[in-house]
This record gives structure tokens, C-alpha cells and sequence, in this order.
């Protein structure tokens, strides 16, 4: 399914859809509606892309300290009784997977709300995964602007943006990538699963989207990580304020390596 916008309406989508909701502290993105809703603006960025394969990522600072899919994984969501399953690519995309991964495997996810879900005027995104929605009390207008804290040093984790270009071995980090120029490997197709974030390229943390058509304009902006195989019908029947049942890991939960295991 391919997504008919004229360059106008793309033009305030990307501003007002994928800004939505977006960053914490600076509320970059939480008027807007999209994929751009995550972590606060807090983080700093780098000012070029840098790319890291798995014997060089201490070049990049904090890359070392990230959890990391090494190979491929299965994660079901349960939504309402009904189970959607998505492989996670950790090949391809080894940090944007392993910490996904590793934030099932510590329930995160678990009774999070769907906080925007944007299927007019064509079909788009269906987002959640923020952990401030676990509490009924938040208000909606806050959904959108939290990141994941980490128990043990009471601080957001972030993870920097990262693409893969076709005919490269490594990922591309810390930048947005020109995928008009070159393909990437993992596109924003019909069911990808992808990190949302705020401005900053290194701002994603928990947020995480559907994509409920194919979504070129956003390859190279935005961290795509795995795909729905199973359950693609049950994330088209997905309505804001629907809650997780439950994110568990069924296959691959041994490919995930966290810092000092």
C-alpha cells in the first residue's frame, strides 16, 4: 500500500505527524503526531554520521555500554487478547534491536498504552511504548514525551540513530541518512517496526511505531528494526488508549549481549 500525499500535506505530516508528541523536556515534537515522539532533547548529538561494526563500537562514546542483538529475534506483543509478532533484526540493525530486546526482556512494554495512532488521511503510524503511560493518570497531552529510565542510575536511556545502506557491512550512526541517494536495508515497508524519536538524531529510548503503509520519506530519519511477520491484522485493528497485554522474547533471547554479561 503506498502512501498518495501531495508534497504539501507530506510536508505538514513530517512537521506535524512525525514531530508529534516527540522529546521530553523541550517538547520538540509534542503537538505533532508521529514517529518523531520519543526521548528528551537533552541528548547531544554529533555534528557527523559515524558508523561502528562490532569490534569498533567503542569509537563511538557510549555505544560500548548499550545492550546489543547479535543475530535475530521474536518478539509477540499481545494486544487485547490477540498476539502480533515481530522479528527483530539485530543483524542489521544491532543497537536500535538490542535494546528493544532488552526492554521486552525487562517488561517494559508490559501495559503500556498505543498513545497515537494516525490512520487519516491515509494510513501511517500507529505509536506507543511510552513508559509514563503504565500510569492512567498521566495526561494524554504528556504521552509522547517520555523515554525509558534506567532503574539503576536514574537517568534516560538513549540510543543514536542508526541505518544501514545497502552494500554497506556496517550501520550508518548519529545522523540522518540520504536514502533517496542509496536504498537501505531495512525500509519503512508495510508492517515495519521502527524507534521513534525527537529532533535530535540520538533521542530515541523506548517509543517505539507500526507502520501501517509503506513510508519511503522516512527511511534514513527514522530506526526501523524489525517487522511484523504474524498479526499485521491485529495492529490495523489497534485504537489510542489500546494497551499491551504483554512483549515477550520467544526465540533468539540468547542473541541479546548486555554490557558486563
Amino acid at each position: 500500500m503506498r502512501l498518495k500525499i501531495s508534497q504539501f500535506l507530506l510536508s505538514l505530516v513530517i512537521i506535524s505527524a512525525l514531530m508529534s508528541g516527540g522529546c521530553s523536556t523541550q517538547q520538540l515534537a509534542s503537538n505533532t503526531s508521529s514517529p518523531t515522539s520519543i526521548a528528551t532533547s537533552t541528548t547531544q548529538t554529533t555534528t557527523e554520521a559515524t558508523s561502528v561494526s562490532q569490534t569498533s563500537s567503542e569509537s563511538i562514546p557510549g555505544l560500548a555500554d548499550l545492550p546489543r542483538l547479535e543475530g535475530k529475534a521474536t518478539v509477540v506483543i499481545t494486544v487485547k487478547g490477540s498476539p502480533i509478532t515481530i522479528e527483530v533484526d539485530g543483524t542489521n540493525a544491532p543497537i536500535t534491536a538490542g535494546n528493544f530486546v532488552d526492554l521486552v526482556q525487562k517488561g517494559v512494554y508490559d501495559g503500556l498504552a498505543f498513545h497515537r495512532v494516525v490512520r487519516e488521511p491515509q494510513p501511517f503510524v500507529v505509536q506507543g511504548g511510552d513508559p509514563q503511560s503504565k500510569d492512567p493518570k498521566v495526561p494524554a497531552d504528556r504521552l509522547g514525551t517520555g523515554s525509558y529510565i534506567d532503574p539503576k542510575t536514574g537517568n534516560a536511556r538513549y540510543i543514536p540513530l542508526e541505518v544501514k545502506p545497502k552494500g554497506s557491512d556496517i550501520p550508518i550512526y548519529n545522523k540522518p541518512f540520504d536514502a533517496t541517494a542509496q536504498p537501505v536495508v531495512l525500509p519503512h515497508k508495510q508492517g515495519a517496526v521502527a524507534m521513534a524519536r525527537s529532533q535530535p538524531p540520538d533521542s530515541a529510548s523506548a517509543q517505539f511505531y507500526f507502520a501501517l503503509a509503506d513510508l519511503a520519506f522516512l527511511d534514513g530519519n527514522y530506526a526501523v528494526f524489525g517487522n511484523v511477520t504474524q498479526g499485521f491484522d491485529v495492529v490495523n485493528k489497534i485504537q489510542q488508549g489500546d494497551r499491551i497485554d504483554s512483549a515477550k522474547v520467544t526465540q533468539g533471547a540468547e542473541n541479546l549481549k548486555t554490557p558486563g554479561k
